[in-house]
């Protein structure tokens, strides 16, 4: 099946550009609704980032570790480095006698503007507490401890990436179709749009066994502190707030996104082909407006998926919006 056109970029009187791709509503038996190819392989990159995180709370290693809700949303986000999740992994990985070092993601620079400006003034380089991936790798190395494992926690024979693809495969109630190598050095399993979507339904409706207690538990400290899961000014924070904490949203590079909506038990996945992030940001934004769970006037919503277009002298050039069927 071919992908669906999604978002569209107008300028002037004419139809500029179109972002194609895949995406299903799913309630954990079957799909809701479906554009594109929902048997469309992907890299859920780090969107899934709550499945990485199971193993974490299932083995028991978080509570022996004492990690409370700001640390659990942190092992879920992709944060922008500013100075609230630096510190925050900074002090789980002291507590824990870690040092940076230990941490296997590399650096990069932070996307927080005065995080960035602190740097340069204090001529300091970003370090791996930067990365964005940093509260994702400290409950790696936190589960790691638990396993007694090597140091290499990201090679994908290691304990830990065993369980993680372990667990990965019986949440997508499918076999990963390989794997890849993320940004952050870990392995991400490939998997169908469907079984993302399936993955984010067990989210919204978990059970009341140890696994059930993990999930509510990641998505209850992702609702909580969706300032920690991504950082000012981005989609997912800024549609977790506009919602209210009632759902919890992710997106992964290459324009892959997430919903879990304990409300309707219903989990979404989605991936733009182009990995056009605007996109993907003004897709998810609209199927949640389809859902009912984010009115189509709040700013939010307006500045995600409606919002003009601008040049540098601030001259509105153009707009987003839904193409013909997307959602419906």
């Amino acid at each position: 099946m071919e992908p669906a056109e999604m978002i569209e970029l107008w300028r002037g009187s004419l139809r500029e550009g179109v972002h194609r791709g895949h995406a299903v509503i799913h309630d954990g038996t079957d799909i809701v609704h479906a554009w594109g190819d929902p048997n469309a392989v992907i890299f859920p990159r780090s969107s899934c980032k709550m499945v990485q995180a199971l193993p974490l709370l299932e083995s028991g290693a978080a509570d022996a570790a004492g990690l409370g809700p700001e640390q659990l949303a942190l092992a879920c986000a992709s944060h922008n480095g500013a100075h609230i999740h630096v510190s925050r992994v900074a002090a789980w990985l002291d507590r824990l006698g870690f040092r940076e070092a230990d941490l296997r993601c590399g650096s990069h620079e932070p996307r927080d503007k005065d995080e960035r400006a602190r740097l340069l003034f204090d001529a300091e380089h970003p370090c791996q507490l930067h990365n964005n991936c940093s509260g994702k790798h400290a409950g790696f190395l936190t589960m790691n401890r638990h396993l007694k494992g090597g140091s290499e926690y990201v090679e994908i024979d290691h304990p830990l990436q065993r369980a993680i693809r372990e667990a990965t495969a019986e949440v997508a109630q499918e076999e990963p179709a390989g794997y890849g190598i993320d940004g952050c050095s870990a392995p991400n399993f490939a998997m169908t749009v469907t079984a993302l979507a399936r993955s984010m339904a067990a989210f919204a409706q978990p059970g009341s066994d140890r696994r059930g207690d993990a999930m509510a538990r990641l998505v209850r400290a992702m609702c909580a502190h969706p300032d920690l899961v991504a950082g000012e000014g981005r989609a997912c924070t800024l549609l977790m707030r506009a919602m209210g904490g009632r759902v919890a949203v992710k997106t992964g590079a290459e324009a892959v996104f997430i919903a879990i909506i304990p409300e309707k038990k219903l989990g979404i996945a989605l991936k733009i082909e182009d990995g056009g992030t605007r996109a993907s940001e003004a897709a998810i934004t609209a199927l949640l407006i389809h859902l009912g769970l984010l009115q189509p006037a709040h700013p939010v919503a307006v500045h995600l998926l409606s919002g003009k277009q601008k040049n540098w002298r601030g001259l509105i050039t153009g707009e987003l919006r839904t193409a013909p069927g997307f959602p419906v």
